[in-house]
């Protein structure tokens, strides 16, 4: 795999975060940058055939509809279900039910986390300041 090597100027509150993360994983920052990176920008190829559909229209929204993509968040129901969930499941199991539903929460879940970042990538692309969604994640 070839490599390119990036110089990245982040603001301090991130990086202090990126090197907390890197320090409680026993990594390098840049080794934990760079997990930071691959989890959150996927290669669209491959990606499952509803997230890539979901992401690609976001290309040709204007800045407006793009900023507004970038910070949406699960629902409050959604997101205190699924954290519901996942403490059963630490505690004592989920059912067969409870399993598929949690599944398909994280799988809301994780697209509207991609949406937020494909969103956030292209209005950066765009030449807007995005800091502040970090911030606000």
């Amino acid at each position: 795999m070839t490599t390119q090597t990036v110089t990245l100027d982040l603001p301090e509150l991130l990086y202090q975060k990126l090197r907390l993360r890197a320090a409680q994983s026993q990594r390098t920052v840049e080794d934990e940058l760079l997990e930071v990176l691959a989890t959150a920008v996927p290669v669209a190829d491959d990606l499952p055939a509803e997230l890539s559909a979901a992401i690609t229209p976001l290309a040709t929204l204007n800045d407006a509809d793009l900023w507004r993509a970038a910070q949406t968040q699960l629902p409050a129901n959604v997101a205190a279900r699924l954290e519901e969930l996942h403490l059963k499941r630490q505690r004592e199991g989920l059912t067969g039910h409870q399993e598929r539903e949690a599944a398909a929460l994280i799988r809301q879940y994780e697209r509207a986390m991609l949406i937020r970042a494909q969103a956030a990538a292209l209005l950066k692309q765009r030449g807007h300041d995005v800091a502040g969604l970090l911030a606000a994640a």
